[in-house]
């Protein structure tokens, strides 16, 4: 999906529009343009992610997944495996949003790519291993200090 062909496209109208008036209105028409590319690109992708939850609720099985490829998003159906499918003990409805540093999100894909799931799947298994609790750990008693010499 080519959404840096409508940013142009209202950039473009927006300088038309500029042409009306007088030196000053260009310029401040040039610069409107320049924050309007940023601030619409990342608005259209919140749509096309709202829209990616609302395609995805309705779905029997699957889901589908906002991606970017560069700087344009593409959607994506990602069929959920049967073993997924019948590891859900309970249907996964609550949804929350998480910022996180670009180097983070980098490692989290790649990690899911290498166990061939979504990331939103990855997070959630992650989540519940971290959060699971933990064996308490029994001590012998039999504990060495000290150095030793080969």
């Amino acid at each position: 999906m080519n959404i840096t062909i409508v940013i142009d496209s209202l950039k473009d109208d927006l300088a038309a529009t500029a042409e009306i008036g007088d030196e000053r209105v260009a310029t401040v028409a040039r610069r409107l343009t320049d924050t309007l590319g940023a601030s619409l690109r990342l608005r259209l992708q919140d749509v096309l992610a709202q829209a990616a939850l609302e395609i995805s609720a309705k779905l029997p099985s699957g889901h589908v997944e906002v991606r970017l490829a560069g700087q344009e998003p593409e959607l994506v159906y990602v069929e959920e495996a049967a073993e997924e499918r019948g590891a859900a003990a309970e249907e996964l409805s609550a949804r929350i949003s998480l910022r996180l540093p670009e180097s983070l999100k980098t490692t989290i894909e790649a990690a899911a790519s290498r166990e061939g799931v979504s990331v939103n799947t990855w997070i959630v298994r992650a989540s519940m291993r971290a959060t699971e609790p933990r064996r308490a750990t029994v001590s012998t008693g039999r504990r060495l200090t000290g150095y030793a010499k080969s």
